[in-house]
């Protein structure tokens, strides 16, 4: 493929005012920061640091003209690595993709070859974007937990149950053999999170209404938490002796108001985790452990299928709360 072909990427310009319009525009490879693997994208996947990148936060990208898209699958089209071959399915998630590199909601894009990962067997290319980074911060999470509770513990408690984080989080758990309870503030996705695993729901503002206190009853043996702010607060208050809360999330704050007691009177830990920053050499590993042991039966119906065309549509969808579990971006 020369440098003068030409391809489709959705773009988000910046306009005066302050203003950003996202639209389909074409591209030529040449085009596309320099890199050792150019990779022709199947799928990619709408997430919420992409939403951000669509709306000019810059705190995410710092540069426009830009395409967003921080995960992407596709197969190989030329790579200067030994690792990688012309027709190799890879998956590439985390790191600058979609943040200031030209991401995933493009045709094709150029990165190097330490961001990519081979796409594992018994997974395809579109189950892996049904993960996207929403399904690899849930598996790092649970690998986390895994390490300090095992499923016989007690409940284990998920934030943000029908996010696309919190959803893969609940279904992840639930076929590793713990006991799941959610929190969600959608009354009318109780069946939905039942069918992926949860075995209880605590509605969030029943679960914010707790008493102030330093401690509250200890209640579970651990946490997955995805919006941060009071429910964290209370999900380590409530966690049981030496149990275990991972977080990655700020969406509902933060700033955590808590006493040293949870930590030093019943020896919770609290782990942050950052799946951008997860280092690249254990990355396929844990995709090996997502296409076999953490892989929910059920894994295609946590997924709505969307095209480029419809990004600005689902972009304002998922800014406003809107979605459940996760948006595949179609690209071929």
């Amino acid at each position: 493929m020369n440098n003068d072909s030409v391809f489709h990427a959705f773009q988000v310009d910046e306009m005066p005012e302050n203003q950003f319009i996202g639209k389909i525009i074409e591209k030529q490879i040449s085009d596309l920061p320099q890199g050792e693997t150019l990779i022709r994208v199947y799928y990619s996947s709408l997430n919420y640091k992409d939403a951000l990148s669509a709306t000019g936060n810059r705190g995410v990208t710092k540069h426009y003209p830009h395409t967003p898209g921080i995960d992407a699958a596709g197969i190989v089209e030329y790579s200067e690595n030994e690792n990688f071959t012309k027709g190799d399915k890879v998956v590439v998630t985390g790191n600058d993709l979609g943040m200031n590199t030209a991401g995933g909601f493009g045709q094709y894009i150029r990165v190097p070859a330490q961001w990519i990962v081979h796409l594992p067997e018994n997974l395809t290319l579109k189950e892996s974007m049904i993960y996207g980074t929403a399904g690899f911060t849930a598996a790092v999470m649970v690998e986390k937990l895994a390490h300090i509770i095992n499923p016989n513990s007690g409940k284990i408690i998920v934030s943000g149950a029908t996010g696309g984080v919190g959803s893969m989080a609940v279904a992840m758990l639930a076929k590793t053999g713990y006991n799941v309870c959610a929190i969600s503030g959608k009354e009318q996705e109780q069946n939905f999170l039942q069918h992926i695993g949860a075995k209880e729901i605590i509605p969030r503002d029943e679960f914010l209404s707790m008493e102030n206190k330093p401690l509250l009853k200890a209640m579970f043996a651990g946490g997955i938490d995805t919006v941060g702010g009071a429910i964290l607060e209370n999900m380590i208050k409530t966690t049981n002796v030496f149990g275990c809360v991972t977080t990655c999330g700020s969406v509902a704050g933060t700033n955590l108001n808590l006493s040293v007691f949870p930590f030093i009177l019943r020896g919770v830990s609290l782990i942050g985790m950052s799946s951008q920053n997860y280092p690249n050499a254990l990355r396929q590993g844990l995709w090996n452990k997502m296409a076999n042991e953490f892989k929910p039966p059920f894994l295609s119906g946590l997924s709505t299928e969307i095209s480029i065309n419809q990004l600005n549509d689902y972009i304002k969808l998922i800014l406003e709360g809107k979605l459940k579990g996760r948006t595949v971006v179609n690209l071929q």
